[in-house]
């Protein structure tokens, strides 16, 4: 895994990772639940198998939950992983495009006391602040994730990741 950490100019501030495994990618996502606070939002988007739902094992793994029990939410929309120091609730809006009611019925996980990771956060149609993690594929083996703070909190994320490397 390489870590590069300052400004781009496309993205501004953020800190970019170069995975180049699924533990690369779980031990990162590990990393950035260390930061992570009770409310917090997570705004995950890439393509199919890009390793969002790998990332989101790795927080869960940083949170002191079982990262075995970790399934992409696309059929149920929504899990949730207690026993750790925080509940991850782990959304994915891949099959969704949420209506006003959806994003209400959607609220008690958004504006929750837990961790929440939200797969296809774009589709959610809200301008939240949150950690935008983006995936990208670079080759088979390789994947781009470029994290940025959307909001003040997730400035102390940034830094926080910025002093491990």
């Amino acid at each position: 895994m390489t870590v590069a950490t300052g400004q781009r100019p496309d993205l501004g501030e953020c800190v970019t990772v170069h995975s180049r495994s699924e533990d690369d990618t779980r031990a990162f996502g590990a990393r950035v639940a260390g930061a992570l606070r009770g409310g917090d939002l997570l705004g995950l988007r890439g393509d199919l198998g890009s390793g969002k739902t790998c990332f989101v094992r790795g927080l869960a793994d940083g949170l002191g939950i079982a990262a075995h029990k970790v399934r992409s939410p696309t059929f149920t929309l929504v899990n949730e992983y207690g026993g750790g120091r925080l509940p991850l609730y782990h959304i994915d809006l891949y099959r969704l495009n949420p209506s006003p009611v959806d994003r209400l019925a959607l609220r008690e996980y958004l504006d929750g006391y837990g961790v929440c990771a939200v797969e296809w956060f774009e589709r959610l149609g809200e301008a939240a602040p949150h950690l935008d993690v983006a995936f990208t594929y670079v080759s088979t083996d390789e994947r781009e994730i470029v994290v940025r703070a959307d909001g003040s909190r997730y400035k102390a994320v940034l830094t926080h990741l910025r002093s491990g490397y």
